[in-house]
């Protein structure tokens, strides 16, 4: 978890990659797919009256209310998760406090990732750039979202006493990756 572009798509998907054999946990959204993105892959991709038909298997469930509309995210008990395997999933810090409740706190290992403002504004630009139809207007709306929602203050209410910093991506994945291997080879 982390700041918008505070780089967890690059990290989650070369943690997938690695000698980890860590699963994806894929959550479910109705926000529209970005160039490049798979149904299934980064998300799962439907509407709001898929997540009404599946209310009863919301672990989770986050409404942003962004210029394009309300786009929600949820995390669904769709009878995928494996108690034998070690999954990967990208959140916030309030998917984080509930899944953890969910599964429980020795199950849960938190990836809080730090970017300065520089890098992840410079980053999120070159995405927005990237698209069809570059959506600045929302990029803005979910930088100032941010500053609330990862607040230092959250973040320690959440519990979560590590932070990776990855203005260095190279650096960073290291660290993750080592300190994952010790998590799940306990």
């Amino acid at each position: 978890m982390g700041k918008s572009a505070s780089g967890k798509d690059s990290l989650y998907k070369k943690l997938l990659e690695s000698d980890l054999k860590l699963q994806r946990l894929v959550i479910y959204t109705t926000r529209p797919k970005r160039d490049g993105e798979e149904d299934g892959i980064e998300y799962n991709f439907v509407d709001e009256s898929f997540l009404n038909a599946n209310s009863d298997r919301i672990i989770e469930k986050r409404v942003y209310k962004t210029v394009f509309g309300n786009w929600y995210y949820a995390t669904i008990d769709d009878g995928k998760i494996e108690d034998s395997k070690n999954y990967l999933v990208i959140g916030t810090l309030e998917s984080y406090n509930i899944i953890k409740k969910y599964y429980g706190n020795e199950k849960v290992y938190p990836i809080y990732l730090e970017v300065s403002d520089k890098v992840r504004r410079e980053r999120a630009i070159k995405r927005e750039n990237m698209q069809k139809v570059p959506k600045f207007d929302e990029m803005e709306r979910r930088f100032k979202a941010d500053e609330v929602d990862f607040s230092d203050e959250n973040v320690e209410k959440a519990g979560i006493t590590k932070r990776y910093n990855n203005d260095d991506f190279s650096k960073c994945y290291v660290e993750v990756h080592d300190d994952i291997k010790k998590y799940v080879n306990d």
